[in-house]
This record gives structure tokens, sequence and C-alpha cells, in this order.
């Protein structure tokens, strides 16, 4: 078994990266082997909209990273996705992931089906429910079941390591992490 966290941060080793790894950690304890990507630097270009991705389960566009992260996804039991807030929503390279992941899934039924899934964001002040809305939004569109936690899947912080300050927000990191780990246990 397996959780693959996909970062859509532009700082590698930020909040959001903080607090997924807080998420995996408690993944990893449950015996559960994690990996974490995370975008920073590298670009994701959006989709076209071509469709030629029908029946070749990935993009044909192979001039970014795109396409061994998505392999990564479909290969993975579970997914969680995590995104800063810099204009009340998710970064625009998580949002580029989405349509480019979300275009293939949509041509291709059933490549996540029974996965298991989780969005998290890192917020400075507001946006991070939109944020949280718009990944939980591909994952339901999608056929993966959301693992969820005793609170909305956010924790504050504006500076790298800010966010280890937000107690109830990490706690519920730690709550988010187990739960998906027992779900991925009953489903796999």
């Amino acid at each position: 078994m397996k959780v693959l966290g996909i970062s859509g941060s532009a700082r590698k080793n930020g909040n959001t990266a903080i607090i997924m790894n807080i998420v995996l950690s408690e993944v990893k304890q449950a015996g559960i082997e994690t990996e974490l990507i995370q975008l920073g630097n590298d670009i994701i270009a959006p989709c076209r909209g071509c469709f030629s991705c029908k029946g070749k389960k990935n993009c044909i566009f192979q001039k970014d990273k795109f396409c061994g992260y998505f392999e990564k996804m479909v290969e993975a039991d579970g997914i969680l996705l995590g995104s800063p807030v810099y204009s009340a929503d998710v970064s625009a390279n998580m949002k580029a992931y989405l349509e480019r992941a979300g275009v293939i899934v949509a041509t291709n039924p059933g490549l996540l089906k029974y996965k298991v899934g989780a969005a998290v964001s890192a917020v400075r002040r507001g946006g991070g429910l939109a944020a949280v809305d718009t990944m939980n939004h591909f994952f339901l569109n999608k056929e993966v079941v959301l693992a969820g936690s005793t609170y909305w899947n956010m924790v504050y912080g504006k500076d790298v390591g800010d966010v280890q300050s937000d107690m109830e927000g990490i706690e519920n990191m730690k709550n988010l992490g187990q739960n998906m780990a027992w779900l991925i246990k009953k489903l796999c």
C-alpha cells in the first residue's frame, strides 16, 4: 500500500509541505509507504483540451514532469493533494495538474476509482476552504473515496514554519493521516 502526496506549492519545504508531511507521517506510522512530490519550480503546463490521452492513460505531451507524476498517482492506493492559497484558491501549478489529470481520467474512466483521497491547504488568511473544495471536487468527479477529519483540512500560517503554531490545524492533519490510513486498510 502506498500514499502519494502532491504539493502544488511553489516553495519547496514550505508550509504546504510541512502540513502534508504531518499527514504522511501518520500514514507511515500505520505501516503504509508514502512519497511526497513537491511541484516547486516544476511548471506543469495546462491541458490543451486535445483529448489525445483517450486510450493512452496518460498525457501525450511530455515536455514537463506531469506524466511521471501522474503515473505515480495511478499506481498509488491513496492520494494526498496539497496547495497553498496565493489568490483565494489552489495554486496555478496545482490547477494545471488537476486539469490535465482530470481530462485523462475522464477519457479513461476508472483510473482512480476506489483510491482514497484527501486534500489540505496552507493559508495565511482566506481561501483555504475554496482550495480544499477545488481539490475535493477533482476527487469526487473521479470516483475517489474521501477521507475526512474533525474540521476543515487547512492550517494557518504566512511565513515558512508558521503553520506549526496552529495547534488545532496540526491536530486535524494528524487525525486526517490516521483516518486516511484506516480507510486504505479497509479498502485494500
